[in-house]
């Protein structure tokens, strides 16, 4: 009897690894297109840091990445067993977050003016030149902007996740949920560290013997600055992507909408929906920037007034 048991316990065991492997291919693919936007946009929020710090930078973000999938896996279970309409609404507020930093980096990029002066990158760009100044205060911002902006990105992936576990047991959600926040923590982080140290692999082949290294090296460190602005701008674009999916599909009406418009240009279809996010976001986006510009200047005016009194 106990070995029977037993052999029914593992037959259970086996079954239940067999709809979670299954749950999680379909949960992979679903998020694939994220994953792309998470890849951009965190070798992007990395940049501009000094070579010697920049594996730690990665590894800090990554850290802050783990604790992200701690709060957001047990939370998306408890939310969505307890009023899944939450689950939404909090991405939309996510998703009205990186539309609203994707808006400041381009008015920040092309009209400065427009928006309070920068002092904290202002700040930043002295400390670069400056040799005899401590960065790693200034590392602890960005490393704080890019965690806070990884924890959008890995609340769309792990909600995505959930839905392709819809039906499933508990246990059987709770494991998707789980592998998939650590593969895409290490896939992500593993692949920005690479990207990040390409030039200095370039420089590494350069100075070995061999023509052939040598000019596989003199290519990667050409090819380094250019990837990086690359993804500069690629994960500005994934702020607008993103962001729009998420307000699109969160709003009714602007999500059949933009259904309908998709659906008149046939093969491209996909494409046309993708920039029609991208638009949503970057109008929302400049939007809310206006608003947060509006709301500071009066605060701003206000103190003012109260010290002058």
């Amino acid at each position: 009897m106990a070995g029977a048991s037993l052999l029914t316990l593992l037959d259970d065991i086996s079954l239940i690894l067999d709809d979670v492997s299954l749950m999680t291919k379909v949960a992979a693919k679903k998020t694939a297109g994220v994953l792309g936007d998470d890849l951009a946009l965190n070798a992007e929020q990395v940049t501009g840091v000094k070579a010697d710090r920049e594996l730690a930078v990665v590894w800090a973000v990554a850290k802050g990445s783990f604790i992200n999938k701690l709060i957001l896996v047990p939370s998306a279970l408890l939310i969505s067993a307890i009023y899944p309409p939450l689950v939404t609404l909090l991405l939309m507020c996510g998703g009205l977050y990186l539309a609203y930093e994707g808006a400041e980096k381009i008015i920040h990029k092309f009209w400065p003016h427009l928006l309070p002066h920068d002092e904290e990158q202002n700040a930043r760009l002295r400390a670069n030149a400056d040799e005899t100044i401590d960065l790693v205060a200034f590392e602890k911002e960005k490393i704080k902007g890019a965690v806070r902006t990884d924890f959008v990105l890995s609340a769309e992936i792990i909600v995505i996740s959930l839905g392709a576990a819809a039906g499933a047991t508990l246990l059987e959600q709770s494991l998707v949920l789980a592998i998939i926040a650590v593969a895409i923590t290490v896939g992500v982080y593993g692949l920005v560290a690479g990207i990040v140290k390409i030039d200095d692999l370039g420089l590494y082949l350069m100075k070995q013997s061999g023509n052939v290294k040598q000019k596989i090296g003199g290519f990667l460190l050409s090819a380094a600055p250019k990837l990086m602005k690359f993804l500069s701008i690629a994960g500005t674009l994934a702020m607008f992507l993103v962001g729009g999916g998420i307000l699109v599909h969160g709003i009714s009406f602007l999500h059949h909408e933009v259904e309908d418009i998709a659906h008149l240009t046939g093969v491209f279809e996909s494409l046309t929906t993708m920039l029609l996010n991208g638009l949503v976001g970057l109008v929302i986006g400049v939007l809310v920037v206006v608003i947060v510009t509006v709301i500071g200047k009066i605060r701003n005016k206000d103190k003012s007034a109260s010290s002058a009194h």
